[in-house]
């Protein structure tokens, strides 16, 4: 096995290998036998590696902690070892996210380290099938309590040849009104590991890895991070080294208009007697989902098996299906009339709400906003309202700012939302990942929820663990999302491209909040005007399933229901946004994708074809008995002319499906 440095993790090592079992190498393996953790100790620094049925997937990586009151990177001595082989079990359930009930299986390894110069540090694996999970404690040092984390020594290194999807972290401060970073750039397709952001900080999470050794595909990895809550900041992977290996980064100064630690401030484990020790000492999780196809991938559940929730919910809360007018008719929209015609349309499709965006403060008022709301309360309508996060990170212009970003203010606002009846809210511009923002996200959400109040955010970081965290907490955008279809010509060619990414790495580890199902041609409120969308209506429909978020907020719009076949319009009255179960059938990241969710007894199937040119596609679909008679629509044999048709299943459940390029088709039962 190749030798690879890790000179800017570990100068005082010339190199690591993947080290030999010895009397401080210390293994696990997930139940299933096939996911294999080794941790080992050589000359004072730990490592770890990771197999998958018996192939590499990240070679000795580092481990260690820097803080104000001590560093654990070298002369480090291991104090207690438990390798737990007992299988352990877990039974949860998801309100919203890919799985509504999750049966979590795994083994785990507890090491505690310590050097001549500091404390211990404790660091706690979890191995699953698929999945690794670990984070770091530092336990309360004699009369230490409380630490500063300044660094974190983790890294991933892959085989050199390895490939990478994945999304450059900006400049802190920049963008529109200075509202970066907002996990919205555009993504490198397929191309080394070892490629440098545009930027220079790096790249958010999560990251999408194709295994490649010596020419030849050994298989995929998934790296990301969930747990963070307002006790730690949010951090995203380091640029990798010239040999493909990444280590966790920190916020940027900048970050937050350059006000909060870039680092993380944090209470110190005790003794357990106390009702708070369980979260304070703690990282985040940092989360390796791999296998030998792309599966486990879009499957896993691994953000949300190793968390708890942090309150009980208020109220029960359920997923949305909202009409949203800026979307495609923009500023002007946010008017009392034109609120009024959505909310009428949200009716005639049967959906549960209707998002009010930026603008409705100023435009609308809020005793104007009292008269929609009885309005929607009239026609069975729950209103969600539009709100800026700002406080003092951002110059984003837009109307009922500071409502939100002062306690007291908040909660004045939450008890006006609830007497009104409104189901959410949507906050808009936060400032990054310092844990200065973890903690507005969380008060945010944990006032939401005294109020029985759901929260989508947006302009905002990537959501990690928070469906289990926050039971309010709906849904997040963290990706260039469906505005840049009105805003660039250019995003609208490359919508086909996106739409079959997401699912294998933005929306693996969190719920999306995308905004799509365009079905209008033009993207623009005047039939005739703004920029052309390049994919065919059913893609559009298709992405109502293969992008998941419990709250979405969908681009119809009037006319959709006089333009377009009434087919179409019957699937979007009835398509869900909370699932129960999904499958992974076949695809590769941008190209194409098959996907299944099934919501009760329904099964929705999509097959979506990003490429210029055609794919057939032959798959078996379990969830179907050979010869049963399902509903097909598709784009027909040009590429042009939807339909809905009857189908019956072929011999051993298989389907045999052309797609024309930037179309696709859905299965129903």
């Amino acid at each position: 096995m190749k030798i690879k440095r890790l000179s800017l993790l570990f100068a005082a090592i010339a190199a690591i290998a993947i080290p030999q079992l010895h009397a401080e190498d210390y293994r696990v393996t997930s139940p299933d036998g096939q996911t294999a953790l080794c941790v080992a100790l050589n000359q004072g620094r730990l490592t770890y590696s990771v197999t998958y049925a018996g192939q590499t997937m990240l070679e000795a990586s580092p481990l260690g902690l820097k803080s104000n009151i001590g560093i654990w990177d070298d002369d480090l001595t291991i104090k207690k070892v438990k390798v737990d082989d007992d299988i352990h079990k877990k039974a949860y359930k998801l309100r919203q996210g890919k799985q509504s009930f999750v049966n979590y299986a795994y083994r785990s390894l507890d090491i505690e380290v310590a050097n001549a110069k500091n404390g211990l540090l404790d660091i706690t694996f979890q191995v699953s099938d698929n999945n690794i999970a670990f984070r770091y404690r530092i336990p309360a040092q004699k009369e230490r309590l409380v630490a500063v984390v300044n660094e974190e020594l983790t890294g991933f290194n892959l085989p050199d040849a390895s490939t990478a999807f994945i999304c450059p972290q900006s400049d802190a401060m920049i963008g529109w009104c200075r509202t970066k970073p907002s996990y919205e750039e555009g993504y490198i397709w397929d191309e080394l590991a070892t490629t440098k952001s545009n930027y220079g900080h790096g790249w958010t999470f999560p990251c999408l890895f194709k295994v490649v050794d010596n020419a030849a595909t050994k298989g995929w990895v998934l790296i990301s991070e969930t747990g963070v809550t307002s006790e730690y900041c949010a951090s995203h992977l380091s640029d990798a080294t010239q040999d493909a290996v990444f280590t966790i980064a920190y916020p940027m100064a900048g970050e937050n208009n350059g006000f909060g630690s870039t680092g993380a401030q944090i209470g110190l484990a005790g003794d357990g007697t106390s009702p708070h020790d369980f979260i304070v000492g703690y990282t985040p999780w940092r989360t390796i989902t791999l296998g030998s196809s792309l599966k486990p991938i879009v499957e896993t559940t691994i953000p949300w098996d190793v968390l708890e929730p942090l309150y009980e919910p208020k109220a029960e809360y359920k997923g949305s299906r909202n009409t949203w007018s800026w979307i495609i008719w923009q500023d002007a929209s946010i008017n009392y009339d034109d609120q009024i015609t959505y909310i009428d349309l949200a009716a005639s499709l049967g959906w549960e709400g209707c998002l009010i965006d930026g603008g409705w403060y100023k435009n609308i008022g809020r005793s104007g906003m009292e008269r929609l709301f009885a309005y929607c309360k009239q026609k069975g309508i729950r209103p969600w309202v539009w709100y800026n996060s700002n406080g003092g990170w951002n110059d984003a212009p837009q109307c009922a700012r500071h409502c939100m970003s002062n306690p007291i203010q908040r909660k004045a606002e939450m008890s006006w939302l609830r007497a009104h009846g409104v189901a959410g809210i949507k906050v808009d511009f936060f400032a990054g990942d310092k844990q200065e923002t973890m903690r507005l996200y969380e008060a945010i959400l944990s006032d939401a929820n005294e109020y029985g109040i759901q929260v989508i955010c947006h302009g905002c970081t990537l959501p990690r663990g928070w469906e289990i965290l926050y039971p309010n907490y709906c849904g997040s955008e963290a990706v260039l999302a469906s505005e840049n279809l009105y805003f660039s010509q250019d995003f609208c060619n490359m919508e086909a491209r996106h739409a079959c990414l997401h699912p294998f790495v933005r929306n693996a580890v969190g719920s999306m909040e995308y905004g799509g199902t365009v079905l209008q041609k033009r993207i623009h409120r005047e039939p005739n005007k703004g920029n052309t969308r390049r994919t065919s209506d059913i893609f559009e429909l298709a992405t109502a399933v293969a992008f998941q978020c419990s709250g979405q907020n969908f681009a119809l719009t009037p006319r959709n229901l006089t333009e377009n076949p009434q087919f179409e319009i019957d699937f979007m009255k009835a398509v869900p946004t909370t699932w129960d179960e999904t499958r992974f059938i076949d695809g590769y990241p941008g190209k194409y994708i098959v996907l299944a969710r099934r919501h009760g007894q329904d099964w929705y199937v999509v097959a979506m074809n990003a490429e210029k040119t055609a794919r057939k596609i032959q798959v078996e679909l379990p969830m179907f008995a050979a010869g049963q008679q399902v509903t097909c629509i598709n784009d027909g044999k040009d590429g042009k002319t939807p339909q809905s048709s009857k189908m019956k299943i072929g011999k051993n459940s298989r389907v045999v499906l052309t797609l024309q390029s930037e179309c696709a088709a859905v299965i129903m039962k």
